[in-house]
């Protein structure tokens, strides 16, 4: 390669001593191949331009080379780029940020901070772009402890006030959950822009802080700073469903069309999850049906949202249709197909889905999927099975809270202490969900009548210094939110007459032959009608009543709860339904419950 540099009269002559004819025809080549290298869109015609570049001593060029190197990473040919740079003679810090965006590209962010770490022994300095590059390596592996050393590199090489660096650094912070530090980042910067916004906006939402994101974007609109984008919009739609706030979604909505985003895919489908989680399955239905051309995620976000509301033939109907129009699906996708299976008690059918992941779509079920299927198994009462399958599976802690949480809340239902009581211990040890933990294991107790061990785990529960979730349930009314806390009758909004009017539709659901499934759900053994007293007043109870003395007739009343809803409360929502004719939807930790006419979605199977 360097015989081929040296026998061309662009390198044999210093640049000094090139004649003024022959500068033209130097910048014009060099112009022709970098106009070559900008309009190669396969590898082929890249490979041929390469060539070309070796035979007229272009290499040796570092802009030239930086522009080979970006459209390998464009047609993501990294390992190309990378063997290109290590013949560099003297990279500079565009070679060496374009080879770590190009390995980010490529899925392998550890690569990209390797490869800083190279850069850092040499003599070229970082940019802002190298920073904002590095940050979102730490963003997509989630690394705080890698994150804050970038951070604190920032700040010495005295970018923290720059726009694009801060930007990522606020988004960094905010996949890696640590939205106070994200903050202290937005407002130690002297200029903002819609990117640094919108990455503030999204930090809250994805941190279960989608009120201060609702609030972000309102101080947004009111300072008039610029027009918000599609990935703002989509943010705020995401704020919206995590809270259940339907009619802030509908503004949204409102904005997003007013704004021609409502064909984007990224905003399409989050108001397609924003809907279903509202309990708005129709609207979502007409979201996704306007799609020209859906993508895998607007797809898997309405075969997840169908499942959470008890449509499972509904999601795999869709499923199908997904794969009829080439549509490849991922290992998300594959979560709410077997979620569906799950929650519509459909094994066979997500046996089969399990079995055939891997042979017919090249996805490797991991623990995720198993979980589903132990779920699955777990509903339908084949406990033995989801035993031995959730010991079989290799988990990490997180996976494994779901995993096991998951087999103690089955157990639980089917009443089996044996596998309820390993689940919980694995749990408590493993210091995930101790509270829940001890709670399901309380009430699996309590519901095979053993009260001595109901009062063992209360005492070593007050001893561990662990207490129960509250019950909190809450209503959307008027773009105003009431909440309601199980018991709480003092703060509960006109609460004298939600609790009057609970007491007249027990007494019309006592005539239609309502009794009550009590047993279970209290921590201790208290009389019969103390036990009543105690579920008549559970917090979804109490913003029923209040939605109900609150909101015309004829309109849907959509509760909100932080907690599995009980047997007793659903028995009693499908009564009063068909009392007072009207429908309620009900979001618990686990799915949707939409009561009409005395019946329910989930067919009593949740």
């Amino acid at each position: 390669m360097r015989k081929l540099q040296n026998q061309n009269p662009f390198f044999t002559l210093p640049s000094t001593c090139l004649s003024r004819q022959f500068k033209p025809s130097y910048c014009h080549t060099k112009a022709h191949f970098i106009q070559n290298l900008q309009d190669c869109r396969n590898f082929k015609s890249l490979i041929s331009t390469h060539s070309n570049i070796l035979k007229f001593g272009f290499l040796n060029d570092t802009f030239t080379t930086n522009h080979l190197i970006n459209r390998y990473v464009k047609l993501q040919k990294i390992n190309s780029a990378h063997q290109l740079f290590d013949e560099m003679s003297e990279p500079n810090v565009v070679s060496w940020t374009s080879l770590m965006a190009g390995f980010i590209d490529a899925g392998r962010p550890k690569m990209a901070l390797w490869l800083f770490g190279k850069m850092h022994e040499g003599t070229v300095m970082p940019n802002s772009f190298t920073f904002a590059t590095l940050v979102n390596a730490c963003s997509i592996l989630a690394d705080l402890k890698t994150g804050k050393r970038v951070h604190a590199r920032v700040e010495i090489f005295g970018f923290q006030s720059n726009l694009v660096v801060c930007s990522s650094l606020i988004d960094m912070y905010g996949k890696c959950n640590d939205v106070n530090e994200a903050h202290r980042v937005f407002d130690l910067m002297g200029f903002r822009n819609v990117v640094s916004w919108t990455s503030m906006i999204a930090a809250y939402a994805q941190n279960a802080q989608g009120h201060v994101a609702l609030q972000l974007f309102r101080e947004f609109n009111c300072l008039m700073l610029d027009c918000p984008n599609h990935f703002m919009l989509a943010s705020v739609i995401n704020a919206c469903a995590s809270l259940g706030r339907l009619v802030s979604g509908k503004v949204s909505h409102a904005a997003v069309i007013r704004r021609g985003h409502d064909s984007n895919d990224v905003v399409a489908s989050a108001l397609v999850d924003m809907y279903a989680k509202c309990g708005c399955i129709n609207y979502s239905d007409k979201v996704f049906w306007k799609i020209p051309n859906p993508s895998v995620i607007p797809y898997t976000s309405m075969i997840v949202g169908a499942a959470k509301y008890g449509l499972g033939k509904l999601s795999l109907e869709i499923f199908e249709e997904m794969l009829e129009r080439r549509v490849k699906p991922n290992d998300i996708t594959f979560v709410g197909v077997l979620h569906a299976c799950s929650h519509s008690g459909l094994v066979d059918e997500g046996l089969e889905h399990l079995e055939t992941m891997y042979e017919k779509h090249g996805i490797v079920p991991d623990a995720k999927h198993r979980t589903c299927v132990v779920d699955m198994l777990g509903r339908t009462g084949r406990l033995d099975e989801a035993y031995s399958l959730a010991k079989s599976i290799q988990v990490k802690p997180d996976e494994g809270a779901l995993l096991w949480g998951t087999l103690l809340s089955a157990s639980r239902l089917h009443g089996r202490v044996d596998i309820a009581t390993e689940a919980s211990r694995w749990l408590i040890e493993s210091k995930q969900q101790v509270a829940a933990a001890y709670v399901t294991m309380s009430n699996t107790y309590a519901f095979a009548g053993k009260w001595e061990k109901v009062h063992s785990i209360r005492s070593e529960m007050k001893r561990n210094g662990v207490y129960k979730e509250p019950g909190c349930s809450w209503v959307e009314i008027r773009d105003s939110i009431y909440v309601f806390y199980a018991g709480d009758v003092s703060s509960c909004a006109r609460g004298s007459e939600v609790v009057s009017l609970l007491r007249e539709l027990e007494r019309r659901m006592k005539e239609k032959g309502y009794v009550g499934e009590s047993m279970g759900l209290v921590f201790v053994d208290v009389e019969e009608e103390a036990k009543e007293e105690i579920v008549s007043l559970h917090s979804e109870r109490l913003a029923l009543g209040f939605g109900l003395i609150s909101m015309p007739k004829g309109m849907t009343i959509r509760v909100m709860k932080n907690l599995r809803m009980c047997r007793d409360c659903h028995e009693a929502f499908k009564l009063i339904s068909d009392i007072v004719e009207r429908d309620f939807v009900v979001r618990d930790v686990n799915r949707f419950h939409h009561f009409k006419n005395g019946t329910c979605t989930c067919r009593d199977f949740w």
